[in-house]
């Protein structure tokens, strides 16, 4: 989950679809799918069993550009969500979309002590290209580390209508 979609993503109804984001092949290189996804096969996740979805979903140029009650209104969209689906883990794909859902001042990359609505809780870093902090091989490290904690069965599945 991030905090919302850029004005690209925005743009073509798909999330991290802006060329250069390396989310699609840090997911596939950690084993979540099969083989590299394009944004435009974001359904097929669906079938995996993983959802995915934003915090606020308006498209801004940047997350600074969101109101506080935009983040109140998503926290409670995301909640119901969670209930409605059941995910057994939540990912949070940046530092700043966790610390805004939850209204925290930092956060450490890797799993939370505290679960949401049931789920256990995750940080990765923002896979975007413009985090240069986090190559690709260490974004595919970390993805692999939440891939193996949790139960392959049936993974996190939060959003089935991009709502």
């Amino acid at each position: 989950m991030g905090i919302n979609p850029g004005l690209y993503s925005a743009a073509t109804g798909h999330h991290f679809a802006r060329p250069g984001n390396r989310f699609w092949p840090a997911l596939h290189a950690a084993g979540f799918t099969p083989r590299l996804l394009h944004p435009s096969e974001q359904r097929e996740l669906l079938d995996a069993g993983y959802g995915i979805t934003n915090l606020v979903n308006r498209g801004t140029a940047t997350a600074d550009e969101l109101a506080p009650e935009e983040f109140v209104a998503g926290r409670k969209r995301l909640a119901a969500k969670v209930r409605r689906h059941r995910p057994k883990v939540l990912a949070f794909l940046g530092v700043g979309a966790y610390c805004h859902a939850f209204s925290l001042k930092g956060a450490a990359i890797g799993p939370q002590p505290q679960r949401f609505e049931g789920a256990a809780v995750w940080v990765l870093p923002n896979p975007s290209g413009l985090n240069a902090n986090y190559q690709l091989p260490a974004l595919v490290k970390l993805f692999r580390s939440l891939r193996s904690s949790i139960a392959i069965d049936r993974p996190a599945a939060v959003d089935r209508d991009r709502g």
